[in-house]
C-alpha cells in the first residue's frame, strides 16, 4: 500500500481562488499518481459532500473530503494557496487545504489514519508548522507523522520563532507545544489545589473531576467526527476546572462503544452530531447538550460549561434526545411545523421501500397472470412448480403481504422519528389497528403521531434510577400500546376511516377539469424538490391510494400521474445536455447520460446534480414539465397499479401510448425551458488570472 501522502501530493503555492478550483488542482495530483481514476466523477462526489455541509473550519483550514468509487486507495493531498480560499468557515477563508479521498468501502485501518490526521488539525502547533514549512517532502512527512518530519519541522519553527526545537512530544510524532504554564495563568487561574477541591457535578465528592461522555459524528465520518472529538478533549485538558471527557467517535470505520461503567459514572453527556447517534439509549438519564458537530469544533469550552451548568441545575434527560432520527439537524428554535415535517418524513422514508418492493411484485404478477390473479387461492395450499399461474399467484401474494406493512411501517417510524426506538411498538400497533378498521393512510399518520406524542410524554416523567432500565423494554411499550390501540379502536379510528372512504370516493369520481387540475398539482409537487419532502408527500398520497385491496379508478390515475411526473426532471436534463451541451459543464454532460436511465426508471433524484448547481433555473423548468405531464396523464385517463418501475411497467398502464406521449411532452417542456433560461443568463465577469479547467465553461453562480 502506498503512503497516504507524498511530496507529489503537496502544493505549497496552490493557485486557486475558489474551493472548486482548489479541489480540482489537488485532485489532478491524485489522478497523476493513479490514486483517482475519474477526475470529474471524483470532483462530483466532493461537490456532493460539500453540499451537505461546508468543510471550512475555524483557524484557516479547509478539509474537502468524500468517499468515492473513483478512489483506488486512501489518499490525502495538501495545498497552501497563495490567497486564502473560502470554504464556508465562520472566521474567514482557509490558507491550509487538505483534500481527503477515501475509497468507497475503505478498510477501517486506513480510515483510522484519516481520522488521526483530522484530529491533529485541531492542534495549533501542527497548523503553524505547516504554514512555515517550505519543502514539500518535509510537509508530507509532517502530515504523515514521521519522526524526521518532527525534527525538521521543529528546527524550522526554531529558526522562525526563536522557540526551542527539542520540546517534548505527546507520542504522536508531531511537534508539541512546550509544557510550561504561562505566569499569567499561574497567577490568575484556579490553582491545582482549588481544582482538586471543587464542588461540581451532582453527587460528586470533593476532589473528584467532573466527568463527561461525548459522541461525535458527521455524514461521512472522516474528518469532522474526529476533529470535534479532539477539540472537546483539548478544551477539557486546557480548561480551568477539573474536567474529564471521554469521547466515542461514530465514524465511517464503525465505532467502539464506550464502557457502560464510564457512561454510568458520567455527570453529563455531549452529543455533537449531524447524523443519528447510534444506540443513544445508553446515555439516557443524564444532563445532555445536543448540538451539531461543528459546534464542538468551534466552541468546545462553551459546550463543556453548558454541560456543567445543566448538571448543576439537575436538568436530567431521561429520554433519548428528540434529535434522534429526524430532529438530528434541528435547532432549539425550530418550530413545531418544522419538526412535524421531519417526523412525517421519517415514516415516509421507511415506508417507500415496502411500496416499491410490494408494488413491483404485484405488477409483475399481473404481467404474468393478468389482473384476475389477485383472486387466486393461497399458494400455501396450492402451488404447481410448472404452472405460470402459480408463479404469478406467488408473486402477487408476496407483494400483497409487503403492501400490508405500509400503514404499520408508516405509523411506527413516525413515532420512531419523534421518540426513537421506544416509539416503534405503539406506532406499529396503532398502524395495525388503522389497517384493521380500514382507516388506511390517514389512520397511519394519526396513529404514528399519537404514539410518538404519548411516548414523549411518558419519557418526561421523572423515573427513579432503579426503574430506568426496564422503561424502554417493558413499561413504555406496554402502556403506550394499550393507550394508542384503545384510542384508535374506539375514539379516533372510525372518524378517520370515514374520512379515508370519502377521499377514496372523491378520487373515484374525478373527471374532466378536476382531474386535470389534480394532475397538474401532483406534477408540480413531484418535481419541486426531486425526492425531497414535497415530492414524498405527493408520492405517498398516490401510493396510499392504491394500497387498498380494491383501489378505485381515480386512485390508479393519480398513481400514474405521480410516476410520470417524477420521471420528467432527469429525462428533461438528459435531453437538454444532449441538445445543447455547451451550456453545461463536462461533469453535467456526463451526468446527463446517466439521467436517461435514472429518469426512465422513475428516479427523480437523477436531476439533483443539475438542480444543486443551478436551482433557480433547473427547478422551475422541472416543475413546468412535471405539471404538463401530470395534467396530460390525468386527461388521458391513464391508470397504474404499480407504484414504481418507470418505463418497465408501461405494459401494465392503462392507455400506455398516450401515457408515453404525456412523459415525452413534459420532457420536452423541461428541456426547452432549461435551455431558454440558461441561454438567457448573463456571463460571469472573468477574474484575471483565475484558472479555468479544460472543458469547463466559466459560468455565473447558481441563482444569479
Amino acid at each position: 500500500m502506498s503512503q497516504l501522502i507524498t511530496a507529489e501530493l503537496v502544493d505549497l503555492d496552490l493557485s486557486a481562488t475558489t474551493k472548486a478550483n482548489a479541489a480540482r488542482s489537488l485532485a489532478e495530483r491524485m489522478v497523476a499518481l493513479g490514486r483517482v481514476t475519474d477526475l470529474e466523477g471524483f470532483l462530483a462526489d466532493v461537490e456532493a459532500r460539500e453540499a451537505q455541509m461546508p468543510t471550512g473550519l475555524e483557524g484557516g483550514i479547509g478539509i474537502p473530503h468524500c468517499r468515492s468509487t473513483h478512489v483506488t486507495e486512501p489518499t490525502l493531498a495538501f495545498g497552501r494557496p497563495s490567497s486564502p480560499v473560502d470554504f464556508g468557515a465562520t472566521d474567514g477563508p482557509a490558507d491550509l487545504i487538505f483534500l481527503i479521498a477515501a475509497p468507497d468501502g475503505a478498510d477501517s485501518d486506513h480510515l483510522s489514519i484519516l481520522s488521526s490526521l483530522a484530529r491533529h488539525l485541531a492542534d495549533p502547533e501542527f497548523a503553524a508548522a505547516l504554514r512555515s514549512v517550505s519543502d514539500p517532502d518535509r510537509a508530507a512527512a509532517l502530515i504523515r507523522g514521521d519522526a524526521d518530519a518532527d525534527t525538521s519541522s521543529s528546527a524550522q519553527q526554531s529558526e522562525t520563532s526563536g522557540e526551542a526545537a527539542d520540546g517534548p512530544t505527546d507520542g504522536d510524532d508531531r511537534p508539541q507545544p512546550q509544557q510550561t504554564e504561562p505566569e499569567s495563568t499561574q497567577a490568575s487561574g484556579p490553582s491545582a489545589q482549588s481544582r482538586e477541591t471543587r464542588a461540581g457535578g451532582p453527587g460528586a465528592a470533593a476532589g473528584e473531576p467532573f466527568r463527561i461522555v461525548a459522541v461525535t459524528s458527521c455524514p461521512t465520518g472522516i474528518a469532522h467526527t474526529y476533529m470535534a472529538a479532539e477539540s472537546l478533549e483539548r478544551a477539557a485538558e486546557e480548561g480551568a476546572t477539573n474536567t474529564e471527557i471521554t469521547v466515542e467517535t461514530q465514524g465511517s470505520a464503525g465505532f467502539q462503544r464506550l464502557d457502560p461503567s464510564v457512561i454510568a459514572a458520567a455527570d453529563a453527556v455531549i452529543f455533537a452530531h449531524d447524523v443519528e447517534v447510534r444506540e443513544r439509549d445508553r446515555f439516557s438519564g443524564k444532563p445532555t447538550v445536543d448540538v451539531g458537530v461543528k459546534a464542538a469544533i468551534n466552541r468546545p469550552a462553551e459546550l463543556i460549561e453548558e454541560a456543567r451548568a445543566k448538571a448543576a441545575r439537575g436538568e436530567i434527560t431521561s429520554k433519548p434526545s428528540a434529535a434522534a432520527p429526524m430532529d438530528k439537524g434541528a435547532e432549539d428554535g425550530d418550530g413545531f411545523g418544522t419538526r412535524l415535517r421531519k417526523w412525517l418524513m421519517t415514516g415516509v422514508s421507511y415506508m417507500v421501500p415496502f411500496v416499491a418492493a410490494g408494488g413491483l411484485l404485484i405488477a409483475l404478477s399481473f404481467a404474468i397472470g393478468g389482473y384476475e390473479i389477485a383472486d387466486a387461492k393461497s399458494v400455501a395450499d396450492h402451488f404447481v412448480w410448472t404452472e405460470a399461474h402459480s408463479w404469478a399467484a406467488l408473486l402477487n401474494q408476496i407483494g400483497g403481504l409487503a403492501f400490508s406493512f405500509l400503514v404499520p411501517v408508516l405509523a411506527g417510524y413516525i413515532a420512531y422519528g419523534m421518540a426513537d426506538r421506544p416509539g416503534l411498538v405503539p406506532g406499529f400497533v396503532g398502524g395495525a389497528v388503522a389497517v384493521e378498521i380500514q382507516a388506511g393512510f390517514l389512520g397511519g399518520l394519526v396513529a404514528g403521531l399519537l404514539a410518538g406524542a404519548l411516548v414523549m410524554a411518558v419519557q418526561k416523567v421523572n423515573i427513579p434510577a432503579v426503574l430506568r432500565g426496564i422503561m424502554p423494554v417493558v413499561v413504555i411499550p406496554l402502556i403506550s400500546s394499550a393507550i394508542v390501540g384503545a384510542l384508535m379502536f374506539v375514539v379516533v379510528g372510525k372518524p378517520i376511516a370515514t374520512a379515508q372512504k370519502a377521499l377514496t370516493d372523491w378520487l373515484g369520481g374525478l373527471t374532466g377539469t378536476n382531474a386535470i387540475l389534480l394532475g397538474l398539482l401532483i406534477g408540480l409537487m413531484m418535481c419541486f424538490d426531486l425526492g425531497g419532502p414535497v415530492n414524498k408527500v405527493a408520492y405517498t398520497f398516490a401510493a396510499g391510494g392504491i394500497a387498498s385491496a380494491d383501489p378505485g379508478n381515480g386512485s390508479l390515475m393519480v398513481m400514474a400521474a405521480a410516476m410520470a411526473s417524477g420521471m420528467v426532471p432527469p429525462l428533461g436534463m438528459a435531453l437538454a445536455t444532449t441538445v445543447r451541451g455547451s451550456l453545461f459543464t463536462k461533469t453535467e454532460r456526463e451526468n446527463g447520460k446517466a439521467a436517461w436511465v435514472l429518469g426512465a426508471s422513475f428516479i427523480s433524484e437523477g436531476a439533483i446534480p443539475f438542480a444543486a448547481a443551478d436551482p433557480l433555473r433547473v427547478i422551475p423548468a422541472s416543475m413546468a414539465g412535471g405539471a404538463v405531464t401530470g395534467a396530460l396523464s390525468m386527461a388521458f385517463g391513464s391508470t397504474l397499479r404499480a407504484p414504481h418501475g418507470g418505463i418497465f411497467v408501461v405494459p401494465l398502464i392503462g392507455s400506455p401510448l398516450l401515457y408515453l406521449v404525456a412523459i415525452a411532452a413534459g420532457t420536452v417542456v423541461t428541456a426547452g425551458t432549461t435551455l431558454l433560461l440558461k441561454g438567457a443568463r448573463k456571463q460571469a465577469p472573468k477574474v484575471e488570472g483565475a484558472p479555468v479547467a479544460d472543458g469547463v465553461e466559466e459560468r455565473v453562480p447558481a441563482g444569479v
